[in-house]
């Protein structure tokens, strides 16, 4: 799965706008206890209450640090509010110490006001506000009623007020609009990066290859089936050296924007693949490759042909039915006449069992093409075989040929369909008398019947058997060597044997001959015997 990314929460960033805070405060507190302790101080002004600032000074320095070390930790709007009001107080002081810096002291402390104001909520921001006038108010009073006078005007008190619940306002506002903006933009940036990561993941699970290739020939992206399909473990990274007829016909795609639709196998082992080429840019030199695997298409025009093979077969039904059950009730008809030979009754009850047989293969491809279940029930294989041998000898003259049963066990129990497991015997046998005899002379097909590690039919005959590159496609739809032959018995046999829950195999056979191999799954306890 794509890592989720989570947006920042707001509370990380109102902590570390916290943190600025805090560390402006401190270097406020520092000017200030520079003006009160240095010699310097002495050029600027000279204190009225000396004794008054460098207390006030040294208190604000010492709670300047102390919430600069808090602010990591603990309830973050605590902390600012306890920090302005320490503000607050401090200027107030100083602003009595220092009259004559008063209103640098007053700007500095509406710089406070405001960015308090950005982490709290509205109303403790207008009443850090509102306690700073009345602060500054009180210092008026005490400075005119003390000191003889605070060598300040009133009208500028009342502009200080009034600009630190204006400053208050205006910075709360603009500081939820920020939060706001920051949230939107952290969470459009997680949803771009988990986006990011999710189409990395699909490119990486596609089937089709993709390969990105720059202007060099290097490999700069490669997903899975890229990897496969090229039969790389990922450590060469250069085309020309990985695939180098791919990278040919790159560079001439690129110089003359022709595609070559041969399919490519870049080793024995590996399938055919068909490269399409795209820019990922149009100014760029970068290259999107794409590698199709051609057996993927081909089972997927398999399988489209097989579900019109399907409907043909369904609407193609009735009329083998129809001269079917004609031939069929003709046939008895023919056994209830008493001029009949009883040579000529057993050709008779022949043609009925074959009527009966063809009507049961035709159930059958139409169950394959509806995928409708099998009705398996115990089988004892052994005489089960010996009666289709008999059956097909009768139904088949094998003149020369011979098909026999063996076997070392008196008797095999299996589960299986017995109509679909005659089927899928006819066209095993069928094949092997056809095909798996040599030259000049007769087929041997014989059926061997085992329990090796469950029940199992071995069809063996002594032909020359198959070669490797045609053994790979014997159960694939539609294929054939025979001119004559439709290349869907085998195909239907396989699946026959999957409705059943066996297998169909073709076992190589040592010497000549060929095998294929029919494993059944044993009798179920719990069904009758």
């Amino acid at each position: 799965m794509p890592r989720t990314f989570a947006p920042a929460s707001p509370e990380s960033a109102l902590r570390r706008e916290l943190y600025f805070f805090t560390l402006y405060r401190v270097l406020e507190a520092g000017l200030l206890a520079l003006v009160l302790f240095s010699p310097a101080g002495a050029l600027i002004e000279e204190p009225r209450h000396l004794v008054l600032g460098r207390a006030a000074a040294t208190g604000y320095l010492l709670a300047a640090v102390i919430l600069f070390v808090a602010g990591r930790h603990g309830l973050l709007r605590r902390q600012a509010l306890i920090g302005v009001v320490i503000d607050i107080a401090a200027a107030t002081l100083a602003m009595h110490a220092l009259p004559a810096s008063g209103s640098g002291i007053a700007l500095m402390l509406l710089f406070n006001i405001g960015a308090a104001s950005l982490l709290l909520r509205l109303r403790l921001g207008l009443g850090a506000a509102a306690l700073a006038g009345a602060a500054l108010t009180g210092e008026y009073v005490w400075s005119e009623l003390v000191d003889g006078g605070a060598g300040r005007p009133l009208a500028e008190l009342m502009m200080f007020a009034v600009s630190f619940l204006a400053v208050a306002t205006l910075t709360y506002l603009l500081g939820r609009q920020m939060r706001a903006s920051q949230a939107l933009a952290e969470h459009r940036g997680a949803v771009a990066a988990n986006l990011a990561e999710a189409s990395e993941l699909i490119i990486r699970r596609m089937r089709t290859g993709v390969l990105l290739v720059d202007g060099d020939g290097r490999i700069h992206l490669a997903n899975e089936a890229a990897m496969l399909l090229l039969g790389d473990d990922g450590g060469e990274r250069q085309l020309d050296l990985a695939a180098p007829e791919l990278s040919r016909r790159l560079r001439r795609w690129r110089k003359d924007n022709v595609s070559d639709d041969t399919p490519l196998q870049f080793a024995p082992d590996l399938p055919e693949v068909l490269p399409r080429f795209t820019r990922l840019l149009a100014d760029s030199d970068q290259t999107l490759v794409f590698l199709d695997d051609t057996s993927l298409l081909s089972r997927r025009a398999e399988s489209m042909t097989l579900a019109t093979l399907g409907r043909f077969s369904a609407s193609l039904a009735h009329e083998i039915r129809n001269p079917l059950a004609a031939i069929s009730y003709a046939t008895q008809l023919l056994e209830e006449s008493k001029e009949i030979l009883d040579a000529d009754r057993r050709l008779l009850e022949i043609i009925h069992q074959q009527t009966q047989r063809m009507n049961g293969i035709v159930e059958n491809v139409l169950g394959l093409a509806r995928r409708e279940r099998a009705q398996p029930e115990h089988v004892e294989l052994v005489g089960f075989a010996r009666r289709f041998v008999e059956d097909y000898r009768n139904g088949h003259p094998l003149e020369g040929d011979s098909l026999n049963v063996v076997t070392q066990r008196p008797a095999v129990p299996a589960m299986a369909d017995p109509r679909q497991l005659h089927q899928v015997l006819i066209a095993l046998v069928h094949n092997a008398l056809t095909y798996g005899r040599m030259p000049g002379e007769p087929a041997r097909v014989t059926l061997s019947i085992s329990h090796e590690h469950g029940p199992q039919i071995d069809v063996l005959d002594r032909g020359p058997g198959i070669p490797e590159m045609v053994a790979g496609q014997l159960f694939r739809p539609f294929f054939t060597t025979s001119g004559h032959g439709t290349g869907l018995g085998l195909y239907i046999a396989r699946e026959l044997c999957r409705a059943n829950q066996a297998t169909l195999e073709y076992v190589p056979v040592a010497g000549g001959g060929c095998c294929f191999r029919i494993r059944l799954p044993g009798p179920h306890s719990l069904l009758p015997t």
